[in-house]
């Protein structure tokens, strides 16, 4: 299949950059971000015209423009979807965010201002990616997995999220938390310490923390390092909270 196919078939959501297997374990779809790194090769740069004037991009890959008929509110104000991008009916994105190549948004998902969702990346439904949330892109190596967010999982705002993280279902990042492979996660519920890079779990409720940085030196000074807590898991009331209002679909 050539990278035009490719990036047609990502744009309708018939594939994606990455797949879920029976077991619930996620694995890039190398065909795919080969092509999408394809057709970067292929592009030349080029001024767009129109409401894209004084912009500069490879000429394969522009910005999408929407009718009614998708289903999709993207509200004015300096928001953009790239092609190769799929954007199911039900998604709000409020201005400015940017949803790059490769990159699932599924229905009943809100994107809100200054929100970036990065090339290839998988965003499950009714998903709340709130104000100024950052989601890394992974196009290469083409074997690694990208950043994936599960159904109902509820974004804060400021959170970050890179190195091919999995948020899985329902669950709730509170605001200024960062995750990366590196950045280790204490489950303070079941009192364990994750794996690095491993699946935040569903339904956990994780907020920034900070541990003591090791070493004499550093312990006289006091030091500690960013990690992330899940301090409880989603009951009735966390859900109460969190409920997004219907009228603003």
């Amino acid at each position: 299949m050539n990278w035009q196919d490719t990036l047609a078939q990502l744009e309708a959501g018939t594939i994606r950059a990455a797949n879920q297997d029976e077991q619930g374990n996620w694995q890039a779809n190398i065909a795919a971000k080969e092509a999408i790194l394809a057709a970067f090769k292929a592009g030349e740069n080029t001024e767009f015209s129109g409401i894209y004037q004084g912009f500069v991009d490879k000429n394969n890959l522009p910005a999408r423009e929407f009718t009614v008929e998708n289903g999709v509110r993207l509200v004015p104000g300096g928001s953009s979807v790239r092609r190769g991008a799929y954007v199911a009916p039900g998604v709000i994105i409020m201005p400015p965010a940017y949803i790059n190549v490769g990159a699932f948004v599924d229905s009943g998902t809100m994107v809100d201002s200054h929100a970036l969702i990065g090339s290839c990346a998988q965003i499950g439904k009714n998903v709340h990616v709130s104000a100024a949330v950052q989601i890394g892109g992974v196009l290469e190596p083409v074997g690694a997995s990208p950043v994936i967010i599960e159904d109902d999982a509820f974004l804060s705002a400021g959170v970050v999220i890179v190195e091919g993280i999995v948020v899985k279902k329902g669950a709730v990042l509170a605001p200024g938390v960062s995750l990366s492979a590196s950045v280790p996660v204490y489950d303070c519920v079941n009192q364990v310490m994750l794996e690095k890079g491993a699946d935040i779990p569903e339904r956990a409720v994780v907020v920034p923390g900070t541990r003591p940085v090791k070493g004499e030196w550093a312990e006289s000074q006091g030091l500690n390092m960013a990690c992330a807590l899940i301090v409880k898991y989603r009951d009735e009331k966390s859900n109460a909270s969190l409920e997004l209002e219907s009228l603003l679909r």
